[in-house]
């Protein structure tokens, strides 16, 4: 061939440098059609080195086979021969090939195999096995070629419940070691977790035919990653993956992107959805490979029915109204309407973190698709469920990763689009803002158990850096959003002011605590003023919430940021503060307003009768027919003669009818008991009030065995929960709480059955329960009971606190089902006496 046709053609030396460095210098041909172009270039040339040999194929494969040649990126070459021609022969093709590309400075990875032999060395080594799924013929024999391409699909496919854990395991040690991409700094573009290598991964995936990735965006995604890394090379003319940070502002640049952020965060979210597909797909590769280790489970379909000889459905376990569980994950009911449920997304995003499974990608979809919007401000129930997603803990943040990967959190929420994927170019931030707001959520749950409003430090939590990105200070920007959000979430007006103190000084303790004077006045008077301007009570409670998130922040932050110097810097200027505060804000604690004509009514017809009351009226969020999907509230009043068992048998008889307890209330009037509870049912209607009375009868007479029924739907439920981790139970003894009664306050971990455990324990301990308090916020209860002997008097302090010890023991062991020994130590305190 003339230098003047290889020039024109690209095949010599001179002609594919030459046409390689205008590709490469020309800005009109970019990303996917500049590196197809780069290698239908090298295709040519390569080809043309090989020549006519007979019984020879050069191959492409692994980057180069797929066509995606990157600036700097090595030629990955297969020399395929079908075994006749002789070593020198051999060699002299090679050194044909291999020394001009050599000459030209570009790294080349070959080899010289037979069919067999590549073969072979693809059955013990997966990397070569991968490389040959993208063979991709260059020249010479085409059969050939074709042969090795067909054989390794086919020994893929056959292979692939061994290899695709192998697969896995490479891709999780990639992780261990290079981290996650999404939330580095300088991130490998190829080896993190989210980057090249797991892109390539999911295509291996597919051709093996038991799972596919999904697709949405995942093409997009990796083509970023790719752009990303051309620029990459030209801009610092190495074959490298390491994003750099002296590299950022070129290759931005060279993108055309603002900055050095716009590009991380472009990075990221690339890495996210790559992320976010793997998971989905590895999850769904182990459900197959499960199934086909043990019986195949088959399926309904035409018409066939359960039982011998016909086929059998997967098990669908309720978890919430219109959500189930089904083979491992949480899924949508067949019922679930969520065109007419717009509560339904957090709903079935609360249960399925609260069960500590993953949310079904179809599920999902489905919900981003149909559901509706919220109405402003939002119902209750919608507040709730974010609360008890938030409160679930580390599996909330698969559960909020994957309603963000289909965009359901930033319809929710708006303001979260801001900092969705935003980095933070500080070296002790181990996440970007957004997933370092979940992570604060996360930590904040494992407090929650030490603030009396375990739901306003929740909702804290997640927003308390959401004017990050914003113009000015991002405490001050916050601020404003918290307002915005705390109002659209339903939050009355004293509770959003807290939200938007505990956004607007989230750093204030640690900034405090460490750099100024603990020993000066100024400085406790300084956090007080700026906590506590509607006064020392208000300012009690916001340093306790402020102490936790302090915490949850610091923690979520990085492994070094929360030291236990500075913990007990920090706690040493809380309890200055709270010392300070403390002078006339410890009133007595108000047990209860008087009660309502309804309530005296109610309570005379239940001594007149000597039997319970009972009336159910539905809530504005419901109605008591349960038509609709969602769930239904209401609101439960009771009235019986003051005896024993009260409490535990109506919260029994509740919790067996499935009712979830939002708040409740107990009081003694004229000689009876009133209790109102706001309830809602957990799945389908409500039960009739008849009925409710008719077991409450026999609950109070004995008849109605509660704790063996609800001992097995917790055994049930606890079962289900193998994911979730939870704070321990917290009972105290409120000090000054009241002048008439022993004031014990419950923090636990809402579950089904728990205030009737409560209840009996109390019982067995041998106190009255005079009055109580009881809410429900999200995932966490706050309880208070109002404690007296039996002659009406409170409990000895040596007592109180021995009961407190007791039953914080007996909710510990929730989880081991109803302890008769823990019951039994209760009755041996001296309170029972």
């Amino acid at each position: 061939m003339s230098d003047v046709k290889a020039a024109e053609t690209g095949a010599g030396p001179h002609g594919y440098a030459a046409a390689r460095l205008r590709l490469l210098q020309q800005g009109a041909v970019l990303g996917p059609p500049r590196r197809a172009e780069l290698a239908r270039l090298t295709d040519r040339w390569l080809g043309s080195l090989l020549g006519g040999a007979h019984g020879v194929a050069l191959v492409a494969v692994g980057g180069y086979g797929r066509g995606e040649l990157s600036p700097r990126s090595d030629l990955d070459v297969l020399l395929l021969h079908d075994g006749t021609a002789t070593g020198a022969e051999l060699a002299a093709i090679a050194d044909r090939v291999w020394y001009p590309v050599w000459d030209m400075g570009i790294a080349l990875d070959h080899s010289v195999r037979t069919p067999v032999e590549a073969r072979r060395t693809a059955a013990a080594d997966l990397k070569v096995h991968l490389g040959l799924l993208d063979a991709r013929h260059l020249a010479g024999d085409e059969r050939l070629t074709a042969g090795v391409r067909t054989t390794a699909y086919a020994d893929w496919r056959a292979q692939a419940p061994s290899r695709l854990p192998e697969l896995r395991e490479l891709g999780e040690e990639r992780a261990r070691r290079q981290g996650e991409l999404r939330f580095l700094l300088e991130p490998d573009l190829k080896e993190a977790r989210g980057g090249l290598r797991d892109a390539d991964a999911l295509r291996a995936v597919a051709a093996s035919w038991l799972a596919d990735a999904p697709r949405a965006g995942l093409g997009e995604a990796r083509a970023h990653l790719l752009d990303t890394r051309d620029a990459l090379h030209l801009a610092t003319g190495r074959a490298t993956d390491r994003l750099a940070l002296q590299e950022q502002d070129q290759v931005a640049a060279d993108l055309g992107l603002r900055d050095a952020d716009a590009l991380l965060h472009g990075v990221y979210e690339a890495a996210r959805t790559v992320a976010y597909a793997a998971d989905v797909t590895w999850r769904e590769v182990g459900r197959v490979l499960r199934a086909r280790s043990g019986r195949p489970r088959l399926r309904r379909v035409l018409g066939g029915r359960g039982g011998r000889g016909g086929f059998v459905e997967p098990e669908r376990v309720p978890l919430a109204e219109g959500v189930v569980e089904q083979e491992g994950e949480a899924v949508l009911a067949r019922g679930a309407r969520p065109e007419h449920d717009p509560v339904l997304p957090l709903r079935a995003a609360a249960a399925a973190a609260q069960a500590g499974l993953p949310l079904s990608p179809h599920a999902v979809r489905r919900l981003a698709a149909a559901a509706g919007p919220l109405p402003v401000p939002w119902p209750a129930e919608a507040r709730e469920q974010l609360l008890t997603l938030l409160g679930a803990g580390e599996p909330a943040v698969a559960v909020w990763e994957a309603l963000e990967a289909e965009g359901v959190i930033s319809r929710l929420l708006p303001e979260w689009e801001h900092v969705r994927c935003r980095p933070q170019r500080n070296a002790v931030h181990r996440w970007t803002v957004d997933r370092h707001l979940v992570e604060t959520a996360v930590r904040a749950a494992g407090l929650a158990r030490g603030v009396a409003r375990p739901d306003l430090l929740l909702i804290a939590a997640l927003l308390h850096d959401i004017g990050k990105g914003r113009p000015g200070d991002h405490s001050v920007a916050g601020e404003a959003v918290a307002r915005d959000v705390a109002a659209r979430l339903g939050f009355g007006r004293a509770d959003t002011e807290v939200l938007a103190t505990l956004v607007r000084h989230h750093l204030l303790l640690a900034e405090t605590a460490t750099r100024r004077d603990l020993g000066d006045p100024a400085t406790v008077r300084a956090v007080i003023d700026a906590i506590a301007p509607a006064g020392k009570a208000a300012g009690r409670e916001i340093l306790e919430l402020l102490h936790a998130l302090t915490e949850a922040d610091a923690l979520a932050t990085g492994p070094a940021v929360w030291s236990a110097w500075r913990a007990s810097m920090v706690a040493d200027l809380v309890r200055r503060a709270t010392d300070a505060l403390a002078d006339g804000a410890r009133g007595e604690r108000r047990e209860q307003v008087p009660p309502s004509g309804a309530h005296e009514r109610a309570a005379a017809e239940a001594l007149r009768t000597g039997g319970p009351v009972l009336t159910l009226r539905a809530s504005p969020e419901g109605d008591a027919s349960g038509r609709g999907s969602a769930p239904v509230g209401a609101e439960l009043t009771v009235a019986v003669p003051d005896q024993p068992g009260v409490l535990p048998a109506t919260a029994g008889v509740l919790a067996l009818h499935r009712l979830t307890v939002r708040a409740a209330d107990v009081r003694s009037v004229g000689g009876a008991l009133v209790l109102t509870w706001r309830v809602a049912a957990e799945f389908g209607p409500l039960p009739e009030a008849a009925q409710l009375r008719d077991d409450l009868v026999r609950a109070l007479q004995g008849t109605l065995d509660i704790v063996p029924r609800l001992a097995e739907r917790e055994a049930a439920y606890s079962g289900r929960r193998r994911g979730a981790a939870h704070a321990p139970p917290r009972v105290s003894v409120a000090v000054g709480g009241s002048r008439e009664a022993t004031v014990l306050e419950v923090r636990a971990q809402d579950a089904p059955g728990l205030l009737h455990r409560i209840g009996r324990a109390l019982e067995a301990a041998g106190v009255w329960v005079r009055s109580a308090h009881v809410s429900t916020l999200g995932s966490n209860v706050v309880d208070a009971f109002y404690l007296t002997q039996e002659d009406g008097s409170p409990l000895p302090d040596a007592n109180a606190v021995a009961l407190a010890e007791a039953l914080e023991d007996v909710l510990a062991r929730a989880g081991d089902g109803w302890d008769d020994a823990a019951l039994e130590a209760l009755r041996s305190l001296p309170a029972g006496e």
